[in-house]
């Protein structure tokens, strides 16, 4: 690599720390949240209770771990929650038409990578903006997920599909495994591949990156195919727990993706990330949720507190970045 692409990628060294200092601040977050809600709620913190938060924070980790890398690359992806509603829709119509599960599962996620490769080449090639770009893929697919179900919900899901994705193996829900063996996938990706340093440099300073000779274009748009393959996969593990699949799912999943990964230390700016940071983030969201649902607490002030935690994540890296 010459000399240019390594200055074009000199923060990887902060970035693929396997803890970095920001990751162990998220983490004492996370403790000080679970301590607080295991004194409040006397049932927070039983053994059926974490499983829980766990398997409900799944959904969310597999929406931010596509999310981080978005971000690290510069971009962001509004449409995340409708790309997941296409492919849930989709593979739902394909098992209640009896199609195997396997071959299901395969389409919903390559609705996940048509989707992600329209928002990718739009922001690659057209020169739009990331945000304006799937602000309006967020309409349209919500709007094509509407059309294809005429609003109606997708209904019998075959149990055989919900085993797998709502199942559980050693009393660990399958979609915990799962979304553990992404994150794995991830970091490997950012810490042992050469995208992973493009993703940096193309986040952290795209005129440097290409003089460089990274590939732009096509980092970009890999980095939005997985963001929608992965929201296909969230989707899935949704539909597996329902049971059903409806065109308005995924409704503003977009912000709590968004929010796991500003939590866990990624800049809105690009070119930081960080995918133990992100897992911690989304659980810290799950954990968060549960303890004050335990607490009778409306779902009004729910969001309240959600958007509190963001605002000071935000402060934290404004701060941090001031130091750097």
């Amino acid at each position: 690599m010459s000399d240019t692409t390594q200055n074009a990628a000199v923060p990887s060294s902060k970035l693929f720390g396997s803890f970095s200092v920001r990751d162990t601040g998220t983490l004492i977050g996370l403790i000080a949240i679970v301590v607080l809600f295991g004194l409040l709620a006397p049932d927070f913190l039983s053994q059926r209770n974490l499983l829980n938060i766990l398997q409900q924070s799944s959904i969310n980790a597999c929406l931010a771990l596509g999310m981080t890398l978005v971000i690290i690359s510069g971009g962001i992806d509004l449409s995340v929650g409708p790309t997941a509603a296409i492919a849930a829709v989709i593979t739902a119509t394909l098992l209640v038409a009896d199609i195997p599960v396997p071959l299901a599962i395969l389409a919903g996620l390559g609705i996940g990578v048509i989707c992600g490769l329209v928002n990718g080449v739009l922001v690659a090639y057209a020169g739009l903006q990331p945000f304006i770009v799937t602000l309006g893929t967020l309409s349209t697919y919500r709007a094509i997920a509407l059309i294809y179900t005429g609003g109606n919900p997708v209904l019998g899901v075959p149990q055989g599909f919900r085993a797998l994705f709502n199942g559980s193996l050693m009393g660990i829900p399958n979609a915990v495994i799962m979304v553990a063996v992404v994150a794995l996938l991830a970091w490997m990706l950012l810490k042992k591949t050469p995208l992973g340093e493009y993703l940096l440099a193309v986040g952290g300073n795209e005129e440097a990156a290409y003089v460089a000779g990274v590939p732009i274009a096509v980092t970009k748009i890999t980095a939005y195919v997985i963001s929608g393959v992965l929201a296909a996969l969230a989707s899935m593990i949704l539909i597996g727990r329902l049971g059903a699949a409806e065109p308005i799912l995924g409704n503003l999943w977009e912000l709590d993706a968004i929010a796991a990964a500003a939590i866990g230390g990624a800049s809105l700016m690009g070119g930081k990330g960080s995918v133990i940071g992100t897992i911690f983030g989304a659980i810290i969201l799950g954990a968060m949720r549960n303890g004050l649902t335990l607490m009778n607490v409306q779902a009004f002030y729910q969001l309240l507190a959600t958007g509190l935690i963001i605002l000071v994540a935000m402060m934290i890296d404004r701060v941090t970045r001031g130091r750097g």
